[in-house]
């Protein structure tokens, strides 16, 4: 009797556990596996990041956002851009970057620069090291008033990429 209430108490705590699992798994949204990239882009990579000082950064990804994670899992990143639909005028955002740099070099000929219309409002400098894998930065523009700006991110006189953002 006693092998039999074990038993019956072992299956009902398995049972419940696997029911707790299977909720948690319902729960958390499906992660999309990464990309695996072909030899030849790792080998590529590895060769710029290693042997590519006095080439310059790659600008790798840009993104205007209203909030940059100060800790935790995201630390760094971007975790809230600014809506399809514009943001009000006097907001200060962010204009977050993330680049590869050459290991060992430093790059201070990279500039933000917003403008309204065709007319430029501020332009400032980005400074970048080969610390590590990524680099990023998030530079703060003030949109104060309304319209249509464009926030670049320039190298000398190159674009790398242009974001608008409409100001309500």
């Amino acid at each position: 009797m006693k092998k039999l209430m074990t038993r019956t108490m072992v299956c009902a705590v398995l049972g419940m556990s696997s029911l707790a699992l299977a909720q948690d798994a319902a729960e958390a949204p499906a992660k999309e596996p990464a990309k695996v990239p072909s030899a030849d882009s790792v080998r590529d990579t590895w060769n710029f990041f290693y042997n590519g000082k006095g080439q310059g950064p790659v600008l790798v990804e840009a993104k205007l956002c209203t909030e940059v994670a100060k800790d935790g899992p995201n630390k760094y990143e971007c975790t809230a851009e600014v809506a399809a639909d514009g943001i009000k005028a006097n907001t200060t955002v962010m204009l977050w970057q993330a680049y590869l740099v050459p290991q060992g070099d430093s790059v201070e000929d990279v500039m933000v620069q917003t403008k309204q219309g065709n007319v430029v409002r501020e332009t400032k400098d980005v400074k970048l090291k080969g610390d590590g894998w990524r680099a990023r930065q998030w530079t703060g523009v003030r949109l104060n008033k309304p319209g249509t700006w464009t926030v670049s991110v320039m190298r000398g006189d190159q674009v790398l990429k242009e974001l608008q953002v409409k100001v309500n």
